[in-house]
């Protein structure tokens, strides 16, 4: 072999040792990929749903995770006995089943012995329950209106009972089953085609344009509250914002779709939720609801917010979840440094966590920050200015840490007051039905429709986190919004609703 390469040219023993170097570096990004892959299943089994980091210590290992194994005696880790004390459980201390909500209605169904009870006397009964449905069904709501005339034909015309208002005039849908197709496609996922089959099973022939047509006047009824639900959010001194994309079959290249967005915002004091759609997501996107807002602004990184951020009457705030995500990306890079500050980062979430388990007001949070919070940004704050100057600027770790430095007014200005939270996750979850639904749907068929579907997005959101049954508060929507005067409109907001339940 060392002969052969003594007869090679200095440029071919450059190519193979180069060939080399390129097997050695994809057999090493191989086993780092797959040290990232074990990583983040861990994070998926292991880890809380508010992504809280933990370090290697608390992290316990896959099933399938090959572990390293001491060289010595390897007969003796077989032969070890292990013994165990297996506790029985009491039934004092078994919770025993769920009981079933009172407000269900019962329907009770007697079962006596069968055979000869004459000589018996009842002693008792045993009560068994079982929850049961009656799947939803279709039937007909017959209007029959009297008509009068009068006795005398010289006295007045013929009078008729009036009708109530109609969501669609001369339609066949009522109020609850347009309700029910809303409700089904924006807050349940399921498309119009595959509710039609719903229809078919009854033997109830509609077609696929009068249900697209049944839905889309159904919320043309509720442009009214949505306008006015926009025109309240404008006003709002504090916005979460964020955006996800829709694909939207109107576009001006034939046989492809336009990729429009859906720019949300929510007030986190008093659950206000918007969904407005514009075609791009650039400067114009959130033009319409940010052109004149006022307050506290906070997002992600996003270059279109830092611009409203600059205006002197707004406060921008950034988000420490996606800084955390930064340097979670850096684990592989620097994993000393990056788990030094996701360190950091858990002592903030730990005091937000402290603040919510005391139910302290927004004036107790904010000293609670002031005394605990304040002083770990501080040392943080120290921290990542020495140690940014001895990594690469483009390395991972590098990138963390300039997402942070840059951000860092951005950063700490949830401590100016008690109202504000540490990131953007409420609106982040907000979308996530969203995210779902086009899963499901794929596409909106033009801009006006990726509008109105904005619409039922915002009222439904509203409904979730208020805890109002979006079912029921729509059918009571469509059955009153067209004798609602506009000064009255905010009283069918799913808040208001819930109060007069």
């Amino acid at each position: 072999m060392n002969s052969a390469l003594q007869n090679l040219s200095k440029s071919e023993l450059i190519q193979r040792l180069t060939a080399r170097e390129l097997q050695v570096d994809k057999l090493l990004q191989s086993l780092s990929n797959k040290d990232r892959l074990i990583a983040q299943f861990q994070r998926m089994l292991f880890g809380q749903k508010r992504e809280r980091f933990e370090g290697d210590s608390a992290q316990q290992s896959l099933p399938f995770e090959q572990q390293q194994e001491a060289t010595g005696e390897p007969e003796a880790r077989h032969q070890e006995t292990i013994t165990y004390v297996r506790k029985k459980q009491s039934r004092e201390n078994h919770k025993g089943r769920v009981p079933l909500p009172d407000h269900l209605p019962v329907e009770e169904i007697e079962i006596h012995p069968e055979g000869d009870l004459s000589q018996m006397v009842c002693i008792g009964t045993e009560v068994t329950d079982e929850l049961e449905i009656r799947p939803a069904r279709f039937y007909i709501k017959r209007y029959i209106r009297y008509k009068y005339a009068p006795k005398n034909s010289e006295s007045g015309g013929v009078v008729i009972g009036s009708l109530p208002e109609r969501v669609i005039d001369k339609g066949i849908p009522g109020p609850g089953l347009l309700a029910t197709i809303l409700v089904d496609k924006y807050a349940d996922h399921l498309p119009l085609y595959r509710q039609r089959q719903r229809f078919l099973r009854e033997n109830i022939p509609i077609a696929q344009s009068t249900l697209d047509g049944w839905a889309a006047q159904a919320m043309d009824r509720l442009e009214v509250l949505y306008q006015r639900l926009a025109d309240e959010t404008k006003a709002q001194g504090y916005l979460q914002a964020d955006e996800t994309p829709i694909r939207v079959l109107e576009s001006p290249k034939k046989g492809s779709c336009h990729k429009g967005w859906y720019w949300v915002y929510h007030n986190p004091i008093n659950r206000a939720v918007l969904f407005d759609y514009q075609p791009t997501r650039g400067a114009p996107g959130p033009k319409r609801i940010l052109d004149e807002f006022k307050g506290y602004l906070q997002t992600d990184g996003y270059s279109v917010y830092k611009k409203i951020g600059d205006r002197k009457d707004v406060t921008h705030l950034a988000c420490w979840a996606h800084a955390r995500r930064e340097f979670e990306r850096a684990l592989d890079n620097d994993s000393e440094r990056a788990e030094l500050a996701l360190g950091y980062i858990q002592q903030l979430y730990a005091i937000e966590r402290q603040a919510r388990k005391q139910g302290l007001d927004p004036a107790g949070r904010k000293e609670l920050r002031l005394k605990k919070s304040l002083p770990v940004l501080n040392a943080f704050s120290k921290w990542l200015l020495d140690e940014v100057k001895t990594v690469l600027p483009k390395s991972q770790i590098g990138k963390a840490m300039a997402y942070s430095i840059t951000r860092w007014d951005a950063l700490s200005g949830w401590l100016y007051d008690g109202h504000l939270e540490i990131d953007n996750n409420l609106v982040e979850n907000l979308i996530r039905p969203v995210a779902l639904g086009r899963k499901n749907y794929l596409f909106a068929g033009s801009h006006k429709a990726a509008q109105r579907a904005a619409m039922v997005y915002s009222l439904l959101a509203s409904c979730k986190v208020h805890q109002v049954n979006p079912q029921q508060w729509l059918t009571y929507v469509l059955e009153n919004i067209m004798s609602t005067k506009y000064n009255d409109v905010p009283s069918l907001y799913p808040q208001n609703w819930k109060d007069k339940m």
